[in-house]
């Protein structure tokens, strides 16, 4: 059942991401969990040392998952078009 949670909040997430990223138009459903999934990995890393799935599903962890989301694709914009839009 966790593996199902992690594609649904992964995938709303790294949708809603893309939407402030404005990069919604560029990626699918598949690419926005892939970045929702891995945004809240990298900011369970940075900001509580671990795995952020280890914390539960509260407000701060969502927040730190949508967080690491947008920058994991400012990241890939910088990289894609040398500038962060």
């Amino acid at each position: 059942m966790g593996i199902i949670i992690w594609l649904i909040v992964g995938g709303v997430i790294g949708w809603l991401a893309s939407i402030v990223m404005r990069t919604d138009a560029q990626q699918g459903i598949f690419l926005n969990i892939i970045v929702g999934i891995v945004g809240a990995f990298l900011a369970g890393l940075i900001i509580t040392g671990g795995s952020i799935n280890n914390a539960g599903y509260d407000i701060r962890s969502l927040i730190a998952s949508f967080v690491g989301a947008v920058v994991l694709l400012g990241i890939v914009n910088l990289f894609r078009r040398g500038r962060v839009r």
